[in-house]
């Protein structure tokens, strides 16, 4: 046999053009013919819905729960890549507390400044950045009965196993709100399509498998409110997030995306590589609010801590004076520059902090690169550190 049979056909890197729709329309239609759940309720046009009430009844016996949760892994993994639990809040009087809660920090933060968002203009919608941080510290009482909800705990760990982290961001979307472009999620979906070229094809299969999507319903949300709308099983494309972004692929997900109503007290939970968008809010009178969760793996962090802002400062004055004097080109100092520097936007306080012409706020890495090409002085740049690291500070 030929070395030239023998060798890989297969690069580990995703090349343009990345993929085609003809190969993402087969890929949709070819996952929608899995087996529906056993213990989803309903199958509405192809997403499981289940009853939390239900659930609770089934699998109340010690370790029964775990039957179902390899059945959402299934799902989120290879099915649907999304599922609703009608009634995980069962008695929303909880829901009403929170509420209140958080239209009352909207309120405060309303007189403050301006607040952004990732996909709408400043001031069209109600965000509240780090709602789970502001909701602890206002009310820990409210905080504790909300979060110590079984279904937001079970999914969790279904995804993502123990020791997982919450984050979540309250949105509210008045009567005229805009439909999102359809989008996937963080981690690389936050990028651009140079950035995600970047990683092998293994890391764009791995990000999925680092956080989970999610969404509790705070007031009742019919279609025409503008529900999340969802492409079931897209997150088995393997390019998506190279491909999302193009008008073919957005007019696949326009012709074939599901929005689904939800209840107060209801759940969404969805895989972050599913092409999803939310969608217009064509009512005259319902202010769709909801609490938006985000939950992390817990393996999202390096071993140890690292002063990365004083080895940035300290390097910068070394870098930009090789550079000039030819003894560092611009490719050696960003290698070196990769091992010091944050590279990566995340986490950060997006309040003071919020993104800069896109989905993510500049990172040191990029500020001292631009630092070098503007030849900027040292003591300029510490400046800038600190500002930086001042504006990412909870």
């Amino acid at each position: 046999m030929g070395r030239e049979t023998t060798e890989r056909s297969t690069s580990h890197w995703f090349t343009h053009p990345y993929g085609s729709v003809d190969e993402f329309e087969q890929c949709l239609t070819q996952f929608s013919t899995m087996p529906p759940p056993r213990n989803a309720q309903t199958i509405q046009r192809g997403v499981p819905v289940y009853d939390a009430p239900e659930l609770r009844n089934k699998f109340s016996e010690r370790g029964g729960w775990r039957t179902l949760l390899d059945e959402w892994i299934d799902v989120l993994k290879n099915g649907a890549g999304v599922l609703i639990i009608k009634k995980s809040f069962e008695d929303t009087a909880i829901i009403d507390e929170a509420t209140n809660v958080f239209r009352s920090i909207i309120a405060e933060e309303r007189q403050q400044k301006e607040t952004g968002d990732h996909f709408a203009k400043a001031g069209e919608n109600d965000r509240i950045w780090n709602a789970l941080e502001k909701l602890c510290l206002n009310a820990p009482e409210v905080f504790t009965r909300y979060y110590s909800n079984d279904m937001i705990a079970l999914v969790s760990e279904a995804w993502l196993g123990p020791n997982y982290q919450m984050t979540s961001q309250v949105n509210v979307v008045r009567p005229g709100g805009s439909a999102q472009q359809a989008h996937r999620d963080y981690h690389l979906g936050f990028g651009t399509v140079e950035q995600a070229e970047k990683y092998p094809r293994h890391v764009h299969q791995l990000t999925m498998a680092l956080t989970l999507q999610g969404g509790v319903a705070h007031c009742d949300i019919p279609v025409e409110s503008g529900p999340t709308r969802l492409l079931p099983f897209s997150q088995n494309f393997e390019p998506g997030y190279l491909t999302y972004r193009r008008e073919d692929f957005q007019q696949v997900f326009e012709d074939r995306f599901v929005s689904l109503p939800l209840e107060k007290g209801d759940t969404l939970f969805f895989n972050p590589a599913l092409y999803h968008a939310a969608g217009s809010n064509t009512t005259s009178d319902v202010q769709r609010m909801v609490n938006l969760l985000q939950v992390s793996s817990a393996f999202g962090h390096p071993m140890e801590t690292v002063n990365r802002l004083a080895m940035c400062k300290r390097l910068y004055a070394g870098l930009l004076a090789e550079v000039n004097a030819g003894a560092l080109t611009n490719v050696e100092a960003r290698r070196a520059l990769a091992c010091a520097a944050g590279g990566y936007a995340f986490p950060t306080n997006l309040d003071t902090d919020p993104p800069v012409g896109g989905l993510a706020p500049q990172t040191q890495y990029e500020l001292i690169v631009h630092s070098l090409g503007q030849q900027r002085p040292p003591e300029e740049v510490a400046t800038l550190l600190d500002q930086q690291a001042e504006r990412r500070k909870a």
